[in-house]
């Protein structure tokens, strides 16, 4: 064992002392034991190429400012080349490392991701490359190259990383988007060092890739489009078009290029198609304008991907949905990628998810769906906010309290007139105070006519019970907007395809079933113990063992489970605003 340990010294000590890479390989110096050489000694296993350059702060900034593009990047860069004491990133021993090669590949394929490729051609990297080539035997221009080339890829990094990693758009700058959802906290720098596999991270930054797979489908979604699009686009069927199973028209041909057939093939109808005569010697349509069997199946289809019911009738508002514009459906799914950027990089194992426009609930534990229900959201003049947050409480037998905005907009003037009839009428009751210490004052005494948000004082609430607005439980998540998920006693809207109706906050289709899945690690919280205490129309505030994040968001376009593309019409304008900041 001794003598094995002093071989190992001489062997290390011969590598230390030889200047020539030919010595080194000679007498067999391990790879660990090159790469103490080489942070020791810089340049003498790299033959007569001498050192490799570093950099420094007041370089690093000068190039970057020297760049308008790669401004808004410095304080990446500054961090990067901090992190590293300085010392190059995209070269090895005086070569560039292959991510560069990966990154430029990258760029150049952008435009899959929605993004424009010529944003991030900054520096011409052939002629730099071309250059740095030439310079092989010129120390000084060479280092010099290097150094400006490696702070050139890292800006261009940054750059394009900022846009794919956090999106174009930062919706918090723009205040009609309304996205205050919690955002990505990715540092760039660090992903950077990812990529250059100086770090380790369970993130893909080192394949380029997108964090979320629901981005991953909507990006093979966009490419199929754009197919279709190279191919000739998609017919649009007449105006006025009225088809129910069983029809028959021409425009049944149309529709079957629309939904079934490829986009640039000939169309099924325009060979001569066989006819048959009937027994009563009249002969009967092509069979090519006959609506019926997988065309109708193929319509029905359409209509569950578009947030309709499916009952194969094409007119109205599927008509309209299946003569939308290609183009604009590729804007929708690139406008949706880009939520996706803004998401944080990883939700909780549990969650709650509401998307808006889909008028669905969905609650994820241990990262799979375990619960989805229908709900309904804000009318437009009333949009329920786009934000997340954590649920704390489930409140059994809930007092609604009448938000300010609805006694001034539609109860003041039967509160002037007779405030007492009139809130005896909806079961309601002014109280002076909160919670348990909540006392009744008589509404008489209000001044309802000249009452403003600054003399208003008391709370005007519905009590318990059957009338109640907030039906039997609702579900609080803490937050400025005062937006909270909800029962309701009209169970009859949630059978309507647009669910639209709120006036901010979301009613819930089946609250006791998500009422008794939240409580089901709290003890002595089942069902039956929930609807016996609905029962006794007493308001009880009930704790959740765990807080639950829960996600209110605004996706018009996505691909599900079974790979289909979904659109949902864009009710409150956000795909609008997003698309004035994006595209333009």
């Amino acid at each position: 064992m001794k003598s094995l340990f002093h071989s190992a010294f001489l062997t290390t000590l011969l590598c230390w002392l030889c200047g020539l890479t030919l010595l080194a390989s000679v007498v067999g110096c391990s790879q660990e034991q090159k790469a103490k050489v080489q942070d020791a000694l810089p340049g003498v296993l790299t033959g007569n190429k001498g050192p490799q350059p570093t950099l420094d702060s007041v370089y690093v900034t000068r190039q970057m400012l020297a760049e308008p593009a790669f401004k808004s990047q410095l304080d990446w860069a500054k961090k990067f080349y901090k992190a590293r004491d300085y010392r190059l990133g995209w070269f090895k021993n005086h070569e560039v490392v292959p991510q560069a090669k990966k990154l430029l590949e990258v760029i150049n394929q952008a435009g899959d991701e929605g993004l424009d490729p010529q944003k991030y051609k900054i520096k011409n990297f052939d002629k730099l490359f071309a250059e740095l080539d030439k310079a092989r035997d010129d120390t000084t221009q060479r280092n010099n190259l290097e150094k400006q080339i490696d702070v050139a890829l890292s800006g261009t990094y940054f750059t394009w990383a900022s846009d794919f990693y956090r999106g174009i758009v930062n919706p918090r700058e723009v205040k009609s988007i309304d996205w205050d959802v919690k955002r990505n906290k990715i540092k760039l720098h660090k992903a950077l060092m990812t990529i250059l596999q100086e770090r380790e991270s369970t993130y893909p930054y080192y394949e380029f890739e997108p964090l979320h797979p629901e981005y991953e489908r909507l990006k093979k979604a966009l490419a199929e489009y754009r197919a279709i699009q190279r191919n000739g686009g998609w017919p649009t069927l007449p105006a006025g078009t009225k088809l129910k199973p069983g029809d028959t028209s021409p425009t049944v041909a149309l529709l079957r290029r629309r939904l079934l057939e490829e986009p640039g093939m000939p169309a099924q109808s325009a060979a001569a198609p066989v006819q048959t005569v009937a027994n009563n010697g009249a002969t009967p349509a092509p069979a090519a304008q006959q609506y019926d069997g997988e065309l109708v199946a193929a319509v029905k289809k359409f209509q569950q991907q578009t947030g309709q019911r499916a009952d194969g009738v094409v007119g109205g508002e599927t008509l309209r949905l299946l003569n939308i514009p290609l183009d604009k459906r590729i804007d929708q799914i690139i406008l949706n990628m880009e939520r996706w950027r803004w998401i944080p990089k990883r939700f909780e194992q549990n969650y709650l998810l509401v998307n808006i426009p889909d008028y669905k609930l969905h609650l994820v534990e241990d990262g799979k769906e375990v619960m989805s229900m229908n709900v309904i959201v804000g009318k437009t003049l009333n949009a329920t906010p786009v934000f997340s947050d954590k649920m704390e409480y489930v409140v059994l037998a809930p007092y609604w309290n009448v938000p300010f905005s609805i006694i001034d907009k539609e109860m003041r003037p039967k509160l002037v007139a007779n405030p007492q009839a009139y809130l005896d009428r909806l079961d309601m009751e002014v109280v002076k105070g909160w919670g348990a210490k909540a006392t009744p004052i008589d509404p008489t005494t209000v001044d309802w006519a000249s009452l403003t948000p600054a003399t208003w004082k008391y709370t005007l609430r519905r009590r318990p019970g059957p009338k109640n607005d907030l039906g039997d439980v609702k579900f609080i998540f803490p937050n400025s907007n005062d937006i909270y998920l909800h029962d309701t006693p009209h169970d009859e809207l949630f059978s309507q395809t647009k669910r639209n109706f709120s006036h901010g906050c979301v009613r819930v289709a089946e609250p006791i079933k998500l009422a008794t899945y939240l409580l089901r690690n709290k003890p002595g919280w089942d069902e039956n113990t929930i609807l016996s205490t609905i029962g006794e129309r007493q308001e009880k505030y009930i704790t959740l063992p765990e807080k639950l994040p829960v996600y209110l968001v605004y996706f018009t376009a996505w691909v599900d489970d079974a790979g289909n593309l979904n659109f949902r019409d864009d009710i409150y304008g956000h795909d609008k605003s997003l698309a004035k900041e994006y595209f333009n």
